[in-house]
Parts: structure tokens; C-alpha cells; sequence
């Protein structure tokens, strides 16, 4: 999984995709993979916790934000947070090499779809964009990659930048940021492997689209850092706490055109 860094360097929307995303959810293939990943293979090859399901939002604009230590992330954030929990399917943001042949079949119609790590398209921001315009449930992993151990690494500034975007285009969107910390007993899990997720209260992105978009995408990343390290520590996050480790922002009231600007993007500008 990857994410991106949005940059601008003009005032001019997203451009129109050349190469529309081609991503559904198969109305019969969906509710078999689930069927078969949430009853049979995961509670049978892992010993599961999940702690915090009443803190997911069963409607509007979602973006969960899970650490990222295995491959079996994307289907155990799933088995967390997917239909069977809030009756919700979700998207997902997978790099481009994964969707091939017939895995890559399989993610296009399991409501994945693809993002080129090396030359980000800008159909695919435009499609996540969409995702939660439409108010949508999304999976992006912050780190911007998998890794072993158990130290949250710096989180990508590309969410933040991305839910900004999406909230100062529809100001009524209500996007919400839902940080997911997954802990294995095993480095590499194998059989028996005991994962505990932990889900904390969502972060309302309304309440950092002020003042500059740098700086507030900047302090809604360290937010979601730390809310994910308190799970960590505690299994629990306490969004009272949330904002007195970052420096505040400045406070006009609403983002000025030019802010929302900034978060428009010129592929050539785009960085992983």
C-alpha cells in the first residue's frame, strides 16, 4: 500500500482523468471473500482481538488509518471494520504492481485500485477523491509502506492532505480519519499468531481545514501520529488530549480559495 504527497504549483482544479479507474465491488465475489476471510481463514489462522468497533463510523466519508506491519493488514482491517462490523464496504489504495493478472482482477472487484509509487497518476487521486466525495469508506496506510517492528514510523503527510482536500470541496462532507494500531505477537506472523487491533475515536478533519493547508495538513498528521501511539500504549485514544502535543493553528474561520488551491495537483508534482 502507498500514499501520497500532494503538492501544487497552479490554482487550477484536478484536471480530468486520462485513464478512468476501473475498481467495483462484484456483488457476488464481495460477500464470498468476506464470507470465507472473516468466518474460516482469519479466525483460523489467527488468535484475534479487536478492541474499539464502536468507535466506527457506520456512514459518511471515512478514511481508516491502520499501522502497516504484514500483508495481512488488508484483509484483517477488513474482518475490523468491514460489512460484517458496520455493514460498510471498504476501498483500498494498493500499489500499482499488486494489480495484475488475476490478483489484480481480484482487488478491481473487491474495491481496490491502483496507485503507481514511482509516477502517482492523476486518475488515482482523483479516484480516492471521489471515494470520499461520495462518502465512501477508504483504507490508507500512513507509514506509506509495510515494516517490521513495533515503533510507529513518520507518517505521511498524503492523508492529511487528501481529506483536507475532500472536506474543503464539499464543506458538509464531514470526513472522518479513524487511526487503527495492529499488533502481532510474531515479526512475521505465521500460524497461531495472536494480532490485537485496536481502534480509536475518529479525528473530524472540519476542525484542521483553517489557516494555511500546509500547516494544518501538518498538524492533523501529528495528531493521527499520536492517537495511533497511544493505542500503542493503552488500546485507547483520548481525542481530549489530541492537538496539545501540535502547535496550534492560526484561525480564520474558513479555508480561502487559495488555500483549497494549494491542494491541487500536477502529476509531475506528486511525491510518494
Amino acid at each position: 500500500m502507498v500514499l501520497i504527497s500532494l503538492r501544487s504549483s497552479s490554482n487550477s482544479p484536478l484536471p480530468a482523468a486520462s485513464n478512468p479507474i476501473e475498481s467495483r465491488f462484484s456483488p457476488w465475489l464481495t460477500p464470498l471473500a468476506y464470507g470465507l476471510g472473516c468466518w474460516f481463514v482469519l479466525p483460523s489462522y489467527f488468535r484475534i482481538q479487536v478492541t474499539g468497533q464502536e468507535n466506527l463510523p457506520h456512514q459518511g466519508a471515512v478514511i481508516l488509518a491502520p499501522t502497516h506491519r504484514s500483508r495481512w493488514d488488508a484483509l484483517l482491517v477488513p474482518y475490523a471494520a468491514g460489512r460484517m462490523v458496520t455493514g460498510r464496504d471498504i476501498r483500498f489504495m494498493v500499489t500499482a504492481d499488486e494489480v495484475k493478472g488475476l490478483q489484480g482482477w481480484l482487488i478491481r472487484r473487491l474495491g481496490g485500485f491502483p496507485v503507481n509509487p514511482r509516477q502517482p497518476a492523476i486518475a488515482s487521486l482523483r479516484y480516492g477523491l471521489e471515494v470520499l466525495q461520495n462518502r465512501e469508506m477508504m483504507v490508507i496506510f500512513p507509514e506509506g509502506g509495510i515494516f517490521r517492528g513495533k515503533s510507529l514510523h513518520p507518517l505521511k503527510p498524503g492523508l492529511a492532505r487528501l481529506a483536507l482536500q475532500a472536506e474543503a470541496s464539499q464543506p458538509d462532507l464531514a470526513v472522518k480519519i479513524v487511526p487503527i494500531h495492529l499488533d502481532y505477537s510474531q515479526e512475521i506472523p505465521t500460524w497461531g499468531c495472536k494480532v490485537k487491533i485496536s481502534i480509536g475515536q475518529p479525528l473530524q478533519v472540519a476542525d484542521y481545514n483553517q489557516g494555511g493547508i500546509k500547516q494544518a495538513a501538518q498538524v492533523l498528521t501529528d495528531d493521527l501520529a499520536d492517537a495511533i501511539n497511544q493505542l500503542a500504549e493503552n488500546g485507547t485514544s483520548h481525542p481530549d488530549r489530541l492537538g496539545n502535543l501540535s502547535s496550534p493553528i492560526p484561525a480564520p474561520a474558513q479555508p480561502t480559495p487559495e488555500a483549497s488551491s494549494e491542494l491541487s495537483t500536477d502529476p509531475s508534482t506528486l511525491a510518494i
